[in-house]
């Protein structure tokens, strides 16, 4: 029997994990979180075979929390299960110390294939992730890329920015303080010389950190 860590914000999303991961015979949820620092404090309470993690969460994410439990068990196996398809975030998960990387647009069926390989020990990608993730890896070993600059938060930050998002509205989704999401934003700017939102969103497209957004100027 698997035994699972599941830490994602949102109470509904996690029983509905939950349900669908214990369609699988061999995988059980021992223990659940809906933060970062509760996801650690839960893998270090109950030691699970494999920790599947959100990345958007309020408080510490998903990428610190790796980071974390990898800091102190190097031989964690971790799942980032999580809304976002850009590449960029399956690339810092990696980096981080996750084993697998997937979306919660994936089927059920592949989500317990994701969960086996990891409790393996083995490296699970999502299929259209897999290939631009390897090129993105041997890319960054060849360069340096300005967004190894930016933290995990402000990565994302700047990502919802080019999405249209307001900082009140970013701040409401994260469970942060409107003032935090302007530190974050403004830290990022700095470090990557941007002046405005503009210059934001034609960064994030030019880095193709996020799919679906039109460049400034292009506007129809």
């Amino acid at each position: 029997m698997i035994r699972a860590l599941l830490a994602d914000d949102h109470q509904l999303v996690r029983e509905g994990l939950k349900s669908i991961l214990e369609q699988a015979t061999d995988i059980s949820v021992i223990a659940e979180a809906s933060n970062g620092l509760e996801a650690i404090q839960e893998y270090q309470r109950t030691h699970p075979d494999v920790a599947i993690l959100d990345i958007s969460m309020p408080g510490m994410d998903g990428l610190d929390a790796v980071k974390q439990i990898s800091s102190f068990d190097p031989d964690a196996r971790v799942l980032i299960l999580t809304v976002y398809p850009e590449q960029q975030y399956a690339v810092r998960a990696l980096k981080a110390g996750a084993l697998g990387y997937i979306t919660k647009g994936t089927s059920s069926r592949e989500l317990h294939n994701a969960v086996r390989l990891v409790f393996q020990g083995k490296q699970f990608l999502s299929n259209e992730a897999r290939d631009n993730v390897m090129l993105q890896l041997l890319a960054k070993q060849a360069q340096v890329d300005p967004v190894d600059s930016l933290s995990d938060r402000e990565l994302q930050v700047l990502c919802l920015i080019a999405r249209g998002q307001k900082p009140k509205e970013i701040a409401d989704d994260l469970r942060l303080s409107a003032k935090t999401i302007e530190s974050y934003k403004s830290r990022a700017m700095r470090k990557l010389d941007l002046r405005n939102d503009a210059e934001i969103c034609r960064f994030v497209f030019d880095n193709k950190l996020i799919e679906g957004i039109t460049p400034p100027g292009d506007e129809i």
